[in-house]
């Protein structure tokens, strides 16, 4: 009788370490709905002062900066990308390509419409040290002449 409860809880102290490790670990990333929720409150700051809300994005403040969640900007016209990872300020959001060859930059610019939240998937490294390409999809809209988006990994 002693060996059974004791066996049993051993097994429930394992479930609970095993499901709080699995909780902690989903909690270090951001889900599909804070990233939605990020870009709402992106396109508001960029229509209200496009200028401010990059120096912002930049800054992380705001709440722009959440975990490996952040906004990114790139001009509608020309791609030239305003506000995201500093390793592609400036740079060309149409010429962007992802290791498996696929020009995620392109599609986002062709899906980017006012007033509408479309959706792109393409591998990405998460930010940090680590630079391994992993699926991503980020919601993507135009906000005045910008292409704006918040991704999240999967």
């Amino acid at each position: 009788m002693f060996r059974k409860i004791s066996m049993g809880v051993i097994c429930a102290a394992a479930l609970v370490t095993s499901s709080a490790t699995v909780f902690a670990q989903a909690a270090a990333f951001g889900s599909a709905a804070e990233a939605k929720a990020m870009l709402e409150k992106a396109i508001v700051a960029v229509s209200a002062d496009k200028a401010k809300a990059f120096a912002i994005f930049k800054a992380g403040e705001g709440g722009f900066k959440d975990r490996d969640l952040y906004p990114f900007c790139a001009n509608s016209g020309d791609g030239t990308i305003n506000a995201g990872p500093p390793s592609l300020i400036g740079k060309n959001l149409k010429e962007l390509k992802d290791s498996t060859g696929k020009a995620f930059g392109e599609e986002m610019a062709k899906v980017a419409v006012e007033g509408k939240i479309n959706e792109v998937n393409y591998m990405f490294p998460r930010p940090g040290a680590d630079t391994t390409p992993v699926q991503k999809t980020s919601f993507i809209t135009r906000v005045t002449d910008q292409t704006c988006g918040v991704g999240y990994y999967k």
